[in-house]
């Protein structure tokens, strides 16, 4: 019976702690700080009229924003069918009156319409209002492009790239355990020829 000594310990590279950028520390309290809004603006317009009447807003708040939602969801269906159908024709993409940008924002709208709240209900409004709609999305794109041409995204060390690069990696790696798996498809040994 032989014994062997115990591998080497490799000290393990010290973790850094992941930076939190402002936005993560401030998102959580401005989602505490609109809650305790609406609740207030509720109670508030509650004490003002009465429970049925702020019961009717809610309820209508929630068809309106469901109307909404669905209309958004079945425009974003119909460019994106208009889209594939053009790219298999070989043409270019058909050019929308209302871009994708701008249906996602109809889309938030609906969705900040059927959460309860009169200030939730407010933003909604603004984001439904076809002028106004084009308006945010045109200062969001022109934020979203100043951002891009000052942080221009980088892939991380480890990034694996495109979800193609990712498939061609797990290909790479089922053949490299299928090859070194003694399963009866390999043999491993040695080959000797006798001749």
């Amino acid at each position: 019976m032989t014994t062997s000594s115990p591998p080497p310990v490799r000290p393990q590279p010290a973790v850094q702690p992941k930076r939190r950028r402002p936005l993560g520390r401030l998102l959580p309290l401005a989602v505490a700080i609109w809650a305790v809004l609406e609740i207030w603006l509720l109670i508030v317009v509650s004490d003002a009229t009465s429970g049925f009447i702020v019961f009717l807003c809610i309820l209508a708040g929630f068809v309106l924003g469901a109307a909404a939602v669905k209309r958004a969801g079945r425009s974003a269906w119909r460019n994106l069918t208009a889209s594939v159908q053009a790219q298999q024709a070989g043409k270019p993409a058909p050019e929308h009156t209302e871009g994708g940008g701008r249906t996602g924002l109809h889309m938030l709208g609906g969705i900040l319409l059927i959460i309860p709240g009169f200030l939730s209900d407010a933003v909604a409004l603004l984001l439904l209002f076809p002028p106004t709609r084009k308006l945010i999305g045109a200062l969001g794109e022109r934020a979203a492009e100043r951002h891009l041409r000052k942080h221009p995204p980088q892939a991380a060390p480890g990034d694996p790239g495109s979800l193609g690069d990712l498939y061609q990696q797990a290909r790479e790696a089922e053949e490299q355990a299928r090859i070194h798996r003694p399963d009866g498809k390999v043999i491993q040994g040695e080959v000797i020829d006798r001749d």
